[in-house]
Order: structure tokens, then C-alpha cells, then sequence
């Protein structure tokens, strides 16, 4: 538990990110997880901006490294191209 009444804010504060940070990341995964299971190419044409979207916001506010959002999008557009052939 925090002592002082900086360490009670500093408390709020990181509970408070951290909600939104889980909230950010269960949207991207639904998304991507709903795109790599549909087996339809004008559904996944059609989700894959919104998957890219998720994953970038997560990449600028550093919830998730760069690496593995480029690596996310890498297997994303992989399963688009896949279903096109």
C-alpha cells in the first residue's frame, strides 16, 4: 500500500492506465483473432484496416513493442493474401 499522498495518486494513475491498456488490447486481439478465422476475403479486406489500426495505437503508446505489432500485421496481411490465392 503507498504512504505518501504523491504514491496514493501515482496509484490511481497506474491503475487507471492500466485499464485502459487491457481494454486496448482485448479490442486488437478480438480483431485480429476474428480476422484470422474468417475464411471470407471481402470480410478480411474489410477488417484488416481496423486490425492495423488497433495494433498501431498500441505501438505509439508503447503497450506493445514495435516488433511485435510489425509482426502481428506481417501474419494479418499474410492470412488476407492467403485466402485471395
Amino acid at each position: 500500500m503507498p504512504n505518501t499522498k504523491s504514491a496514493k495518486r501515482a496509484l490511481r494513475k497506474s491503475l487507471r492506465r492500466r485499464e485502459r491498456n487491457l481494454r486496448m488490447i482485448n479490442r486488437a486481439k478480438k480483431l485480429l483473432k476474428a480476422l484470422l478465422k474468417t475464411t471470407d476475403v471481402e470480410e478480411a479486406r474489410a477488417l484488416l484496416p481496423r486490425v492495423y489500426s488497433a495494433l498501431d495505437k498500441l505501438a505509439k503508446r508503447n503497450t506493445f513493442h514495435p516488433n511485435k505489432v510489425a509482426r502481428l500485421k506481417r501474419r494479418a496481411i499474410a492470412h488476407v493474401h492467403r485466402l485471395e490465392r
